[in-house]
């Protein structure tokens, strides 16, 4: 094998070692996402089984300066 085919067969190798490396760091982080994604939806689905709250009502003062601010923006 001469000099200019062992250079070649190098750079093929080093290449292929780089994109190996690269696959295996996305399929790494492909299987964190995955993780996460399954805590969030057991998460959501706990949440779920909790009765929905309502959202606290403004009052009687906060509704007075929130028509103030529409009757001024209008």
């Amino acid at each position: 094998m001469t000099a200019a085919e062992q250079y070649v067969a190098a750079a093929y190798l080093v290449v292929f070692v780089v994109v190996l490396l690269y696959v295996l760091i996305i399929a790494a982080k492909l299987q964190r996402l995955e993780q996460s994604i399954q805590d969030l939806t057991v998460a959501g689905e706990a949440a779920s089984d909790e009765p929905a709250r309502e959202p606290p009502r403004p009052s009687a003062s906060q509704q007075g300066q929130l028509g103030a601010v529409e009757a001024h923006l209008s």
